[in-house]
C-alpha cells in the first residue's frame, strides 16, 4: 500500500507543469545601440544599421515592472511622476528631441544625452532599461492599448487623429 502511494505521488510530482517565465530576456546581439547621428554622412562611409528589438514589447509585466523602476531608479525627480516633465524633458510631448522608437530611448537611458540626460548604462541592467522603456512608450500610447494599464485622461499622450 506505501509503495502505492508513493508511486502515486510521483506521478503526480511528475505530471504538474509549472508556469516557465523568463526573468531575464537579453537581446540577440549584445550591441543594443548605435550613436545618436545627426546627419546621413558618416566617415568611413556608409553605417551598416543595427535593428535592435525591444524584448519586452507588448509586455503587461514589463510594463508594470518598468513603473515600478521609474521610481526606484528616480527618473520622476526630473521626467514628473507621470512622464509630464519638471527639469528633465517632457516624456509626453509630441516630439521627443531623439525620438520615441525603443533603441532611441534605450540609448537616451543607456548613454545619456549632451544637457542634463545622466548615463545609466552600467548603473541599471540592461533587461531594466528595456523594461522602464518598454513604460515610457506605454505612456505616450505606444505600447498595444490591451497591455497598457488604465489612466485618467489627463495623464495619457493623446496620439494623433484620437487612434491608439
Amino acid at each position: 500500500m506505501r509503495a502505492m502511494s508513493l508511486a502515486v505521488l510521483l506521478v503526480l510530482t511528475v505530471s504538474c507543469k509549472r508556469e516557465q517565465r523568463q526573468l531575464r530576456v537579453e537581446p540577440d546581439q549584445r550591441a543594443v545601440s548605435l550613436e545618436a547621428r545627426e546627419g546621413e554622412i558618416q566617415p568611413g562611409g556608409p553605417v551598416q544599421e543595427l535593428v535592435v528589438k525591444n524584448p519586452y514589447e507588448g509586455n503587461a509585466d514589463a510594463i508594470a515592472e518598468g513603473e515600478r523602476l521609474y521610481g526606484w531608479y528616480n527618473c520622476s525627480v526630473c521626467h514628473g511622476t507621470h512622464g509630464g516633465g519638471g527639469m528633465g524633458l517632457n516624456l509626453l510631448a509630441p516630439a521627443l528631441v531623439y525620438g520615441d522608437a525603443s533603441d532611441n530611448l534605450f540609448d537616451t537611458i543607456n548613454k545619456g544625452r549632451p544637457k542634463g540626460m545622466p548615463s545609466w548604462g552600467g548603473r541599471i541592467p540592461t533587461n531594466q532599461i528595456w523594461e522602464i522603456v518598454t513604460f515610457i512608450r506605454s505612456l505616450r500610447g505606444l505600447e498595444p492599448k490591451a497591455v497598457t494599464p488604465a489612466r485618467e485622461e489627463a495623464l495619457q499622450y493623446q496620439s494623433p487623429a484620437g487612434s491608439r
